[in-house]
């Protein structure tokens, strides 16, 4: 579907599956709102690709878990367009711990994950919503992964915060419809360079090879793979 002239905002977009969902939608002629938290380098590339689409870009730099900077991104973005049409939330985090170790997660740990994970997405939803409801529709898609389904992945709190999300999810759907749809896609293992950088090349290529030798397609998912359906549900 051609979404020229439209407006999305996607958290988490400087690499991996939001840099590959920015990138996609630019391509149906989306303008996109290009967001990071650290990595400036790797989103002005993003931004670059998406431009290269024939749409413009905005570049904004915030931390989710923070309302203040979510309420300021929204801003931004309904100041340079005077529209917002799509939200993705793809910003999230995880601490890697055995499950069977109950000691190898602090109440800390739970905190940050939630907070980016669960809590971020809300002020994101929140920020959003006046100018989509003014326009009288608008679609949100969260990230969330088979952990939250499955009670598995990196750590039990980041299950429980895609849990937590997909219920979320379903909260949001019904008191913003019909308006704005809310949806989320949950993921398995995905290649992507921040499994890498945390797991260690060897342990990501066992995991990539894992993947190969167990799911039907014998492949690992890829952030494109996913982006596919993210963007299915932006339409």
């Amino acid at each position: 579907m051609d979404m020229t002239g439209k407006v999305a905002i996607v958290t988490g977009s400087a690499m991996g599956l939001g840099a590959a969902v920015a990138q996609k939608l630019a391509a149906r002629g989306c303008n996109v709102v290009i967001n990071y938290s650290k990595s400036r380098s790797e989103a002005e590339t993003v931004a670059e690709s998406c431009a290269a689409a024939g749409v413009e870009t905005l570049l904004v730099q915030a931390d989710i878990s923070k309302d203040a900077d979510c309420r300021r991104l929204a801003q931004e973005a309904g100041d340079k367009w005077g529209r917002i049409d799509v939200l993705v939330n793809n910003a999230g985090t995880s601490v890697f711990a055995d499950h069977r170790d109950l000691d190898a997660l602090s109440g800390e740990d739970f905190q940050y994950i939630y907070a980016l994970n669960v809590v971020g997405p809300y002020q994101m939803v929140r920020a959003v919503a006046p100018a989509m409801k003014a326009a009288g529709m608008g679609a949100v898609v969260n990230v969330s992964s088979i952990a939250g389904v499955m009670g598995v992945g990196s750590s039990i709190a980041y299950a429980a915060s895609k849990g937590a999300l997909n219920t979320m999810t379903l909260s949001l759907a019904r008191a913003l419809a019909p308006e704005i749809r809310v949806n989320a896609v949950c993921p398995g293992f995905i290649g992507t360079r921040w499994f890498s950088d945390r797991l260690g090349p060897e342990t990501f290529a066992k995991m990539v090879a894992t993947q190969e030798k167990t799911t039907p397609l014998n492949r690992a998912g890829t952030p494109e793979d996913i982006a596919d359906a993210v963007v299915f549900f932006c339409t």
